[in-house]
């Protein structure tokens, strides 16, 4: 009788993206979907890009008015993207 070695599909996506993209890819991407839900539609619709290097999340705007706005409440917006992801994937936000 033959043996086979059985594993859950989603186990074995897991382990493929952290071989190949890294093992902070997948809370990368809670980060970068959770955006919305932390800054609120407005915001979302005048963000243009939004990229994580380095734990560094890069965020380009639309508005220098706004990009001053955010920069007062980069602090609380760490944290709560953070939060998202269930542990800390940032440490610093970059406004562009």
């Amino acid at each position: 009788m033959e043996y086979f070695n059985v594993q859950k599909l989603g186990d074995l996506i897991r382990e493929y993206i952290q071989m190949h993209k890294g093992p902070d890819y997948l809370d990368e991407l809670k980060v970068i979907n959770s955006w919305k839900t932390v800054v609120g539609p407005f915001i979302a619709s005048h963000t243009i890009d939004l990229a994580i290097r380095n734990k560094m999340l890069f965020v380009r705007v639309d508005s220098d008015a706004l990009r001053m706005e955010l920069s007062f409440s980069k602090s609380v917006l760490k944290d709560n993207l953070n939060a998202q992801a269930g542990r800390e994937v940032i440490t610093d936000i970059v406004l562009q």
